[in-house]
């Protein structure tokens, strides 16, 4: 009788263990802002971010990953599946078409077809679309829209509701509160909802400008870029050979490429240490050194906060038994950003800069260094401007740990993943999704997941296919190059290759062409 009775009680708790193991996962991503492709541990960075490293360690490095070039589109797409010209939320400048505005309803964003699944859905942080989240299809949302503040925000909401603004001289951090937020809905989540899926979008603002920072992040760099930024992107460079990512030519430093936008009043506001331009570091006064190896430490600073709150996060998620069933996604919007501007606030010259009362930017020569190997920036869409780290853990979703894979994919696969983890088909769209679901690169590097892949922001314009990338900036001529052999775009082959170039803009058209047309039903 005891025999069958402790029989009994194994197989019940087989079929519990199956039961947790076999049901939909919780989807965690978290979108980091203007962080370069180099600008984690696990991607060759001297910053320390040992919990995101650690992901990269126990699941997957993508290495041909890609963004839109900018944060709003890229936003769109991760929650759409779409390119955003497809659902009006960008423009196409070198045609008459495309906006900025609300998407069609046949392109609901991820928690509404999640909801089929089951899954509760939670923002947290930037939102950069259109409506509100809570709106959108969200459970739950805390929505932190003041952008030019890290202390002291003005503008936040709770549920869609605003919330007063935060007093400065408060331990209020933006970067800390998002994390703080997370756990408060997981943790409510495991308490009235623990039978459900859990969809969780957390939308850090850092390192985006302005550079602010908590005193003892800003501490532990103090010293790390006094070499300056030739010396910081030779290291990384060596370093990701090292760290085994596949070889590639560094790529020239663009001295005449500032901002993308220039406001010359501003620039005179930040002092004369500041420079738009990646001049070598030993053409740099005393006076602008010391302004850019600080402001280095500072960006350092903010991705090394992210991480430390990530990790907190990841702790919450191992205490209530979710961290092996959750699919992690970390990436970034877009590349690091060579932007120089003065909003919010100001700019205080006399105060500690990285406080609440400056207002820095990281600018050409650390966005250089941040993009390695790559060159340009955030909203070119040259691969300094496209390429985004991603990593994916999920150790009961895919067997493999630190490996790498070079399949190239784009943001709008992430929904499309999610769709086939929840085994839901999207059947209420008109348009077919351009996206394609990550799990069989999962598995194995994939050698034709996307025919092509399309790009268009601000007049800057590429198209990829078969290994062989046409790109072309706002009014300038295309150029071609073939990534399969050298990635860091080096060596333009337009004049050598004429006809591969003229087809891949044909296609390049007929996508943009299609686009539009989508865009208007």
């Amino acid at each position: 009788m005891k025999t069958c009775i402790l029989l009994l009680c194994i197989s019940i708790q087989s079929l519990q263990l199956l039961g947790q193991i076999t049901k939909h996962p919780d989807i965690l991503i978290i979108l980091a802002d203007d962080l370069g492709y180099s600008d984690v541990g696990a991607y060759g960075s001297e910053i320390k971010t040992p919990n995101l490293d650690a992901l990269a360690n126990n699941g997957l490095r993508f290495t041909n990953f890609y963004n839109t070039a900018r944060c709003w589109p890229t936003r769109a797409s991760i929650l759409t599946g779409y390119y955003p010209q497809q659902i009006r939320r960008d423009t196409l400048k070198t045609k008459s078409g495309g906006m900025r505005g609300k998407r069609p309803p046949w392109a609901p964003l991820a928690p509404a077809l999640l909801k089929k699944a089951g899954y509760r859905s939670y923002h947290i942080g930037k939102w950069h679309l259109d409506s509100k989240p809570i709106a959108a299809g969200f459970d739950r949302s805390y929505y932190l829209k003041d952008q030019s503040r890290f202390f002291s925000p003005t503008t936040h909401y709770l549920d869609d509701q605003k919330l007063s603004p935060v007093k400065r001289g408060t331990d209020f951090y933006g970067t800390t509160e998002l994390a703080n937020r997370t756990i408060e809905f997981l943790e409510e989540h495991k308490t009235n909802y623990a039978d459900s899926p859990s969809f969780t979008y957390l939308a850090f603002a850092a390192p985006h400008f302005p550079l602010h920072a908590l005193p003892q992040d800003i501490a532990k760099y103090e010293n790390t870029y006094i070499p300056g930024w030739d010396s910081i992107r030779q290291a990384r460079h060596q370093r990701m050979t090292k760290l085994g990512f596949p070889k590639v030519n560094l790529s020239p430093v663009l001295p005449n490429l500032g901002p993308p936008y220039h406001f010359p009043d501003q620039l005179k506001i930040l002092g004369s240490g500041e420079v738009n331009r990646p001049l070598p570091w030993g053409k740099l006064t005393k006076e602008q050194k010391a302004f850019q190896s600080r402001k280095m430490a500072i960006h350092a600073a903010m991705i090394d906060r992210m991480d430390q709150e990530i990790g907190r996060i990841i702790t919450h998620l191992k205490k209530r038994d979710r961290f092996d069933n959750t699919l992690i996604i970390f990436l970034s919007d877009n590349g690091a950003s060579a932007e120089i501007m003065v909003r919010g606030d100001g700019h205080d010259p006399t105060a500690p800069l990285g406080s609440a009362a400056t207002y820095p930017c990281l600018g050409p020569g650390w966005s250089t260094t941040a993009n390695t190997p790559f060159k340009k920036h955030k909203t070119w869409t040259h691969e300094g401007g496209i390429s985004t780290p991603l990593i994916a853990h999920w150790p009961q979703g895919f067997e493999a740990k630190n490996k790498f894979r070079h399949t190239p994919a784009h943001v709008i696969d992430l929904l499309p993943t999610f769709l086939e983890i929840a085994k839901i088909e999207n059947e209420t769209s008109i348009i077919k999704s351009p996206g394609k679901s990550l799990l069989p690169v999962f598995k194995e590097d994939q050698k034709d997941l996307h025919p092509d892949l399309w790009w268009s922001h601000e007049g800057h314009n590429a198209i990829l296919k078969d290994g062989w990338k046409a790109v072309s900036s706002f009014k300038e001529p295309w150029e071609l190059y073939h990534l399969s052999a050298e990635r860091s775009e080096t060596n333009n082959l337009a004049k050598k290759n004429p006809e591969k170039l003229k087809s891949l803009v044909a296609l390049w058209n007929k996508r943009a062409d299609q686009f539009i047309a989508d865009s208007k039903k």
